[in-house]
Order: C-alpha cells, then sequence, then structure tokens
C-alpha cells in the first residue's frame, strides 16, 4: 500500500518531486546526514518489490515521486558493497549531497521495461567511485547528475571527481552511463573507463535541455566494450521536461573538454549528435564545446551518414587550422577518411566557421 511509505520533503536541488508536483515517497533504506556508514553482506539479497510502484506509474495513479531501494543524503564516508538489490520502485541507489562514496561489487537486478529503475545515480555528489557493478535496468546503468533547472542552479552543488569503471550490463531503452539531463548544478571531472554494455541503446549518453544550465566539462571515456548497442555514444536533449513555469529558457547548459579514446565499436556507427540540434539553435553554440577529442583508437568510418554525425564533433575541436583538422583525422582514421573531409566544400565552411566558436 503506497500510503505506507511516508511522504518526505523534495529534494531542494528539485524543487519538487521528480515524477510528481509536491513531496515524494521516502525510499526503501534511508539515511540523512550519517557518516562512516558500510551497506554490505555476503552477496544478499534486498528486494524493492517494486511492481507495485511501476504499474501506478504505468496506469498513470501515481500520486507522489516513488522512493528509490537506497537514498543517501548529505552523508560522507559511505561504502555499500557485495549485495544484490532487485526490484527497485524508482532509482535504485541514491547518494545525494554525499562525499566519500564507494559502491562497489554490487548485482542490481530490474525487470528491463520497469520504468525509470537507474542502477546508481550519484547526484550532487563529490569524490565517488562506483566500480565492480553487474546491473541490469529498464532505464540507465549508472546516471551521473546534479539538480534540475532553476533548483539545481541556485543550490550550484554540483557533482565532481566520480569514477565510474569495470560496469558490466544491460538496458535495452537507455545507456550503460549517462551524464544529465538533471545537470544544472553542474557536473565535473568525470572518468568512465572499462564498460561492456549489450543489447542497449546506447554505451555513454550525455544529455541535458535549454532551461537546464549549469555545465558538464572535463569528462574522459575510454575503453568501452559495446555489443549490439544501438549508438555508441550519444549527445542529445532529454525530454524536455521542466519542475515548474519557473524555468529560464535562457539558461543554456555549457559543455568543454570532452574526450572519448579507444571505443572500438564506433567502426560499426557512428558518434551520435542528430538530436542536438532540436535544442533551438546549432549544437556549437548551444553546447559550447571546445574541446572535444577523438583519439586513436577511435574509428569513424562510417562516411555514409557523416553529415549527421561525426563531422559535428570534429568541428568543435579547438583548432584555427582545417589543415590540422585533416592530420589529426589521418591520426586516426584512414587518408581517404581525411581526403574525403578535406575536399567538401561544405565540411570545409563548416570547420572553419566552427572553430571560431
Amino acid at each position: 500500500d503506497p500510503k505506507e511509505w511516508p511522504i518526505i520533503e523534495p529534494l531542494p536541488s528539485y524543487g519538487r518531486g521528480r515524477e510528481r508536483l509536491g513531496g515524494r515517497h521516502i525510499s526503501l533504506i534511508h539515511a540523512n546526514g550519517v557518516r562512516n556508514v558500510v551497506i554490505t553482506g555476503e552477496n544478499g539479497t534486498v528486494d524493492g518489490q517494486g511492481k507495485m510502484w511501476w504499474e501506478l506509474w504505468w496506469n498513470r495513479t501515481l500520486e507522489h515521486t516513488r522512493g528509490h531501494l537506497l537514498e543517501l543524503m548529505n552523508s560522507e564516508n559511505v561504502l555499500v558493497s557485495n549485495l544484490t538489490f532487485r526490484n527497485s520502485p524508482f532509482w535504485t541507489i541514491h547518494p545525494v549531497y554525499c562525499s566519500n562514496v564507494v559502491i562497489k561489487g554490487m548485482t542490481i537486478l530490474a525487470p528491463l521495461n520497469a520504468p525509470n529503475t537507474d542502477g546508481i545515480d550519484p547526484d550532487s555528489s563529490t569524490n565517488v567511485c562506483i566500480e565492480d557493478n553487474y546491473i541490469e535496468s529498464g532505464d540507465d546503468l549508472v546516471a551521473i547528475k546534479s539538480g534540475w533547472d532553476q533548483y539545481g542552479i541556485t543550490m550550484a552543488k554540483p557533482s565532481t571527481n566520480i569514477i565510474v569503471r569495470r560496469i558490466s550490463g544491460t538496458t535495452p531503452t537507455c545507456s550503460g552511463v549517462g551524464i544529465g539531463s538533471e545537470m544544472s548544478g553542474g557536473i565535473s571531472n568525470i572518468i568512465i573507463e572499462n564498460l561492456h554494455v549489450w543489447n542497449s541503446a546506447a554505451g555513454v549518453r550525455i544529455k541535458s535541455d535549454n532551461g537546464r544550465g549549469g555545465y558538464i566539462k572535463n569528462v574522459s571515456i575510454s575503453n568501452i566494450r559495446m555489443e549490439r548497442v544501438k549508438i555508441p555514444i550519444r549527445f542529445s536533449r532529454g525530454s524536455n521536461d521542466h519542475p515548474d513555469d519557473g524555468w529560464d529558457p535562457k539558461a543554456v547548459p555549457r559543455f568543454k573538454d570532452i574526450l572519448i579514446s579507444n571505443v572500438p565499436y564506433l567502426q560499426h556507427g557512428i558518434v551520435n549528435m542528430s538530436l542536438v540540434l532540436p535544442m533551438g539553435c546549432s549544437p556549437f553554440h548551444v553546447l559550447s564545446c571546445r574541446t572535444m577529442a577523438l583519439h586513436p583508437g577511435v574509428d569513424l568510418a562510417y562516411l555514409p551518414r557523416a553529415d549527421r554525425g561525426w563531422f559535428k564533433i570534429l568541428a568543435m575541436l579547438k583548432t584555427r587550422s582545417l589543415a590540422h583538422i585533416v592530420a589529426s583525422l589521418r591520426s586516426f582514421s584512414s587518408p581517404a577518411q581525411a581526403d574525403y573531409f578535406a575536399t567538401s566544400e561544405k565540411r570545409a565552411a563548416i570547420m572553419d566557421w566552427a572553430c571560431e566558436v
């Protein structure tokens, strides 16, 4: 019975429940303002019995935002390890306003159609290590967040110094690791490495919307193994949702210093940015990208879709010289690909313009 789950105040960086106005249901395991916490076991199981909550969501009869399986607020020095969490009502593990958090050796399971059952969502938190976890989910395996629109901007509490590594799993509709779209407090100094993602919509997805404000910067994405993934690395808008009418359409998110390296699956597809364009103007202005580097080991051989994909990424390299761009292309691509780029007047014009942004 949902009435047996108390209603607590919304997070100040969200201003309301994430799904419904007003407060939100408390999580199955909830703590606020604790220190030196260890939640561990010999692979024991905690079952959130989320089916009731999913049905309320599916039937549109949910009155308040669902609770998490585990939420820790305003806490520090936290270890969560060696347990199986299954069937969370909503996001499974949610450290928010926390510091010095380690989440490792976890098995997180939810039906692949269970709505919003993210695996691990660090939110406005610092010094977080997420490693050696197996996740099956109806949403992102890991999602890094930092508040929603004007509430996140006002609180200005970023997520920073976060490592996500050696994560394995599948999600048919979402990504192995998501950054955003709730990122209004800022997200920086993120390392994503050594992932294994299969049968999923995306490997890594960076998402935002007009009104979010904030920034995503200093992100390293490397050594991603993908099988049967629709879009390996995706930059896109979110669902264009806002907490209330107080959001500012002029609050534009800023992106800077995103490094992608050793993502060999890209030879079968593209770095996709096609959904950035509906945000209201060109991706170069909206995203304010200053450094988008693609290093050796990233193969962008999928030329037929170049207009919608990889040249837009390359156009964001901070340089003044088209010749330098072509040289960079040759360092991780074939001479034919570099020549294809260089001999196109359209691409040359776009490159020359973009490098002035």
